[in-house]
């Protein structure tokens, strides 16, 4: 029985390893038409003629026999009249490969990178509502490992406990061209329960980040991955191998600070459970204003500006409790020449200055990720400056996406590829 298959023509240029909208729409099609009496087929006395399947397959991507195919390729094929379609993709040895139709419903992925310089089998199987199942496969050849390869990292560790404003960054060793950032997006998978809506931007060439429409909620567990391993990443350069990350969010610590009335304002849960004096920046070096995260927490550490500012106005000055807030020096920190000052006048260089006693609680309350805004102060937080992604409105923070963001689906979509 020979199964008759569709052929998509391709546009030119490189060719897209994961078609978007293409499985979903064919699983959605399924046979509107029933054959009237007279479509029966004639039949002989003992038996009758054999019906080819309403339904039919077609592997679009890595066509049969292809070499040189990527080690990240996915299974990106056509299901038509199908009300059902599985993917199963086997090893030159016949081993079963593990893996799952990718988030857009366009394809299907392997959960890992598959060898390098190995052959492999791709079956489709559809099945329409007559019951009768059509075959296509597509039988292709990986490449061998590729010499230049980026390596893929993240600045959080598994089983961390994070604030409520953490943002989730990946970084790249090398910078991924901006017509390839949408390949690399669509294998970038974020999973959280309980589920919330959310987005990947990037602020870079090298470094993408994702954050929730909303803070975290507290006590949410987080998973996300890369699927890096074997993909192209543009000019020869190939993902070094594929990553993943479990964290936890941990009680929802929020800091609020009013130039006006000189007092943080700290939540937890919900509730206020401290306010405290604070001396904001002078004048000639005010606080930044805008939403922050705590980017790293310091026991005990020494703030030297003598380089930066000269003799005349640089210091060198020993600081208990330092919680920084961007990459420009703005830290929450224990300052006891200042504690004559907090809650009536603003005298640091740009930090918030608390007593000993209130950086000693703050240091043991707070995470990495927990978010503190600073209003009235003179100066507007520069995005960029720190984890400034709660600094930036939703609508904002989605337009740093490499694909169309769906919001009923709250994940990004892809465009359909033929």
């Amino acid at each position: 029985m020979r199964v008759v298959q569709d052929h998509l023509t391709g546009r030119t240029g490189r060719r897209r390893v994961l078609a978007a909208g293409v499985l979903a729409a064919a699983l959605a099609l399924t046979s509107a038409c029933t054959g009237s009496g007279g479509d029966k087929p004639s039949s002989w006395q003992g038996g009758g003629e054999q019906t080819a399947p309403k339904a039919s397959a077609t592997i679009t991507e890595p066509k049969a026999d292809a070499t040189d195919v990527p080690a990240s390729t996915g299974i990106v094929f056509t299901a038509k009249d199908a009300k059902d379609a599985t993917v199963a993709l086997t090893d030159a040895a016949g081993k079963a490969v593990e893996g799952k139709l990718a988030a857009d419903g366009a394809s299907w992925l392997p959960a890992g990178a598959l060898e390098y310089g190995e052959k492999y089998t791709a079956t489709v199987t559809a099945t329409g509502e007559d019951g009768k199942p059509a075959t296509a496969t597509s039988t292709f050849t990986v490449m061998a490992k590729p010499d230049k390869q980026v390596r893929v990292t993240s600045f959080l560790g598994d089983n961390q406990v994070v604030g409520v404003g953490m943002p989730l960054v990946v970084k790249f060793g090398r910078a991924v061209p901006e017509d390839y950032r949408d390949d690399v997006q669509r294998r970038m998978t974020v999973t959280s329960t309980p589920a919330q809506e959310g987005v990947w931007h990037w602020v870079s060439p090298t470094e993408v980040r994702y954050r929730p429409k909303e803070f975290w909620k507290s006590g949410t567990t987080v998973s996300y991955r890369v699927q890096a391993g074997g993909l192209p990443m543009g000019d020869g350069w190939y993902g070094r191998a594929d990553l993943s990350v479990d964290v936890k969010i941990g009680p929802s610590v929020v800091m609020q600070v009013d130039n006006k009335t000189k007092r943080m304002t700290v939540t937890k849960d919900g509730k206020v459970v401290k306010t405290i004096p604070v001396s904001l920046g002078k004048k000639s070096t005010p606080s930044s204003s805008g939403t922050m995260v705590v980017i790293e927490k310091l026991r005990k550490t020494v703030f030297d500006t003598m380089e930066e500012l000269g003799p005349e106005e640089g210091y060198r000055t020993k600081i208990d409790y330092a919680q920084r807030l961007t990459w420009g020096g703005e830290f929450i920190h224990a300052a006891p020449w200042s504690e004559g000052q907090q809650g009536t006048t603003n005298v640091s260089h740009g930090c918030v200055n608390v007593s000993m006693k209130d950086g000693a609680w703050l240091f043991a309350n707070t995470k990495i990720g927990d978010p503190i805004t600073v209003k009235g102060t003179e100066r507007k937080l520069q995005n960029g400056n720190g984890w400034t992604d709660w600094n930036m409105s939703w609508d904002q923070y989605v337009k740093g996406s490499a694909l169309p963001y769906d919001p009923d689906a709250g994940e990004p979509s892809a465009e359909p590829t033929p």
